[in-house]
């Protein structure tokens, strides 16, 4: 979606530094959230096929090059090593969709130096993302398990590659699908869409409006009813529907965008189902996030299905993550900052993930790489020599790693608020070689 270009500045001057140093060893960084936003229990990790897509990909195309050296920041001879360069590295990651907690390294890149510093930028700006996402939208399936939920963001996203990304996520999160037509042709995700309040003011009432775009949708006429009175259009739909009836053409359902949700949607069920409506579905959208999801669910209103937009796709409540892309090891030593605050455990790592006998996590333990600890290993190998081993899964496949996810997870932190933290071990080994490396510092 983007070239080599789109990164901080000091990657390039980093990289310039070490190209006239001489210094390209083998490195290690992980990636990791180092704490969890409020009201967030869990994280789902997203993004990962972004990356993979980029870093095998990664290249400086002539353009690049040519524009590096007329900006006169770096030395001919630099800019000139860059032209071959490529991702020749190894990197382990979570899965996609995989349930994950703070200071828990989601991706491990090892590579020589220069190479593993470059690509930082881009890899935290697609898996912040995504995981950001994914993490705000997998709340609202939480909230309403059995509806049909929608993105509706594009609009009020902030950029194009943000509406795609969205749609994405929180499709891999558990929607239905997406509203954003570009997202149904390059991810595979179902397409829903009704109409604007646009068109029914562009006809001469309101009765034609539905008729006309039901004649020409009619394997899917959803219809939106409050232009003007909600109530009132939707006995014009139980009317419009006899008619097509006789014709062979079913209205699907009706959309309710402002107002009492709850209450219009009583309403409009009741005018319904006294027509003999009652396979007729009622979408509900309209400044929605979890939250009035499922106040919406609790008052058993009878809406099908929600589209849900800018509150999702901007994660209006907690719109960033506090994620990291640190140096844990350069030239076979361990390595650990130590910034106030900041300080990361040391070394390549791995996390195990432990389960009780009912299949429910119990609690993780942050490792050592090379350590045999219980339980099931989280980070997997996915790209060796800049090669993907095998196949990617897919976002199908990403989505049922979600909801089996759902399902181990303690039921407490499937809440919308805050629980009890979930448990994550740092291992002896951890903790011992960072206890080393401060004393010889």
């Amino acid at each position: 979606m983007a070239g080599v270009l789109l990164t901080d500045l000091y990657e390039l001057t980093m990289l310039q530094a070490y190209f006239v140093q001489g210094m390209n060893g083998n490195a290690v960084f992980e990636c990791f959230v180092r704490k969890l936003p409020p009201q967030r229990n869990f994280l789902i990790a997203a993004g990962l096929e972004q990356v993979l897509e980029y870093l095998v990909g990664l290249h400086f195309s002539s353009e690049e090059l040519d524009w590096l050296r007329e900006s006169h920041r770096f030395r001919p001879e630099f800019v000139d090593s860059l032209a071959g360069l490529t991702f020749t590295g190894d990197v382990d990651a979570m899965p996609e969709g995989t349930v994950f907690f703070a200071d828990e390294p989601i991706l491990r890149v090892t590579a020589p130096l220069r190479e593993a510093q470059l690509v930082e930028s881009r890899i935290l700006n697609l898996l912040h993302y995504e995981t950001l996402i994914a993490s705000k939208a997998v709340r609202s399936v939480l909230a309403a398990p059995d509806a049909q939920l929608v993105d509706f963001g594009l609009r009020r996203a902030h950029g194009a590659e943000a509406g795609l990304l969205s749609a994405r996520a929180s499709y891999l999160a558990g929607f239905a699908g997406t509203a954003t037509v570009e997202a149904g042709r390059r991810f595979g995700i179902p397409i829903y869409g009704t109409m604007a309040h646009s068109y029914v003011q562009a006809h001469g009432d309101e009765a034609s409006a539905f008729e006309h775009f039901a004649r020409t949708q009619p394997e899917n006429a959803v219809l939106l009813i409050d232009t003007y009175d909600t109530e009132r259009a939707a006995h014009k739909v139980v009317a419009l529907a006899a008619k097509l009836a006789t014709q062979g053409i079913a209205i699907k359902g009706v959309r309710i965008d402002s107002g009492d949700l709850g209450e219009h949607a009583r309403r409009v069920r009741t005018i319904l189902d006294a027509a003999g409506l009652t396979a007729l579905t009622i979408f509900a959208s309209g400044n929605l996030d979890e939250h009035r999801v499922q106040d919406l669910v609790a008052s058993k209103a009878p809406i099908d299905g929600f589209g849900i937009g800018t509150r999702m796709n901007t994660s209006a409540d907690a719109p960033f993550l506090d994620c990291a892309y640190k140096l844990e090891e350069y030239e076979g030593r361990p390595r650990r900052k130590r910034s106030e605050g900041k300080a990361t455990w040391p070394g390549r790592k791995q996390v195990y993930r432990c389960y009780d006998a009912a299949g429910l996590s119990t609690g993780d333990v942050l490792a050592l790489a090379d350590d045999l600890i219980p339980g099931t290993p989280l980070l997997q190998p996915v790209l060796r020599g800049g090669r993907p081993l095998a196949q990617r899964p897919g976002l199908a496949a990403a989505r049922d790693r979600v909801k089996a996810e759902l399902a181990r997870v303690p039921e407490a932190l499937r809440s919308l608020r805050e629980s009890t933290p979930y448990t994550v071990d740092v291992a002896l080994s951890v903790r011992a070689l960072a206890s080393r490396l401060d004393a010889q510092e």
